[in-house]
């Protein structure tokens, strides 16, 4: 799996996208949600990069998987906290998890995939930011 550099738009959008396919089926509805919360101008990415980031993960997760048939097989707890741990700036993991969140939430169906991501997320950040209203304001979520 190729890194990127530490609280990069991509880094970010990498978590994102990784809630977005881990359940193996993206949908119409959270690609509408991504695209009305604005998710390339959130994150800092150019317009169209956020599609470009979803090909290239899976592109690595489909290398990992050669011979197992699953692209999430390669995603195990240590992989994951090696993509979290590339973004450690609290206000863009305050903006990952609000992204992630409304798209696992999207479809009214959150997977255990997408659930597993976002609880990994939620351990490994300090989610307690949402608790203090001028951290969530600063982060520009609902105080």
């Amino acid at each position: 799996m190729r890194s990127y550099p530490r609280n990069s738009p991509e880094a970010a959008a990498r978590i994102v996208a990784l809630v977005l396919i881990s359940d193996g089926h993206v949908c119409r509805s959270e690609i509408e949600v991504l695209q009305q919360l604005h998710v390339e101008q959130e994150l800092g990415l150019a317009p169209g990069a956020f599609a470009q980031v979803v090909h290239t993960l899976c592109e690595d997760l489909l290398m990992d998987a050669y011979g197992s048939g699953s692209m999430m097989c390669s995603v195990d707890e240590t992989t994951l906290a090696s993509l979290l741990a590339e973004v450690d700036d609290w206000v863009l993991q305050s903006k990952v998890l609000r992204l992630a969140n409304a798209a696992a939430e999207a479809d009214k169906h959150q997977a255990d995939a997408e659930a597993l991501v976002v609880a990994a997320a939620r351990q490994h950040w300090p989610v307690d930011n949402y608790d203090q209203p001028s951290r969530a304001a600063e982060a520009g979520l609902p105080a």
